[in-house]
């Protein structure tokens, strides 16, 4: 009696899983479907071979008050290049990546129905992004939300003061986790561990296998979850 259901629940995880390998997230300016692209702007060129972004989009994604969000990095002075190439590299991330499905949620928000959480950054990437940026100002801790948008543009609140970064975001961990309001989480996993997502990368994409890892291990406890209801199941039938 139970069975057939307890294997129908089976296929279903697993054809969801694979699904979660390649799509692009229901956001702002994300395809509907990953796919290649001729040519992406400069920082985003690494993912032409199969993007969610069109090159439209990887060219805004450069500019500093691009009309994406409307949104600009230099609200306390102008930003240093060095620091907002990590921000551009993000930009790109976000946008063009295929392979972020196992972190995709659904967003309460009226521009996105979806958004990413604790996406495992490589220690690297976040520590070399914190270095490159750490003597900025900014007056947020989240700049996902409580920016004063009369103008257009985000500005700092007025119960806000530009502080040096290093005031606002302590260590590399605070600001990975709370600058996008946990959208990443920091890890001590390396780039050559396969178990954390790169921000920045040459050839072919790291990122698909890492995300197999964490699909795969999330199979595993559906699985067992299922395999559990299954005996419970059993029991409950043997009993009565």
């Amino acid at each position: 009696m139970w069975g057939p259901l307890i294997f129908l629940l089976s296929l279903s995880c697993g054809t969801l899983s694979l699904d979660k390998l390649n799509m692009c997230m229901d956001a702002k300016h994300q395809k509907q479907e990953p796919g290649p692209e001729g040519t992406l702007f400069r920082q985003c060129t690494p993912w032409r071979d199969n993007a969610c972004c069109t090159a439209n989009t990887t060219e805004e994604a450069h500019l500093d008050a691009s009309n994406l969000y409307n949104f600009t990095w230099s609200h306390c002075g102008s930003m240093s290049e060095k620091c907002k190439q990590h921000f551009i590299q993000d930009a790109c991330f976000y946008e063009c990546s295929p392979h972020l499905g196992p972190w995709i949620q659904e967003a309460d928000q009226s521009w996105r129905r979806e958004r990413i959480i604790d996406v495992p950054l490589c220690k690297e990437d976040c520590e070399i992004w914190y270095e490159d940026c750490k003597e900025e100002f900014t007056c947020k801790s989240d700049w996902h939300h409580g920016w004063d948008w009369s103008s257009g543009t985000n500005r700092c609140p007025e119960d806000s003061k530009c502080r040096k970064w290093t005031e606002v975001f302590p260590t590399p961990q605070s600001m990975c986790e709370e600058i996008w309001s946990k959208s990443y989480v920091y890890t001590t996993y390396t780039k050559d561990s396969g178990r954390c997502m790169q921000i920045w990368f040459d050839g072919s994409n790291p990122n698909t296998k890492v995300a197999q890892y964490y699909l795969n291990s999330a199979q595993q406890h559906q699985s067992f979850a299922l395999m559990t209801l299954f005996l419970a199941l059993m029991s409950f039938s043997v009993m009565t």
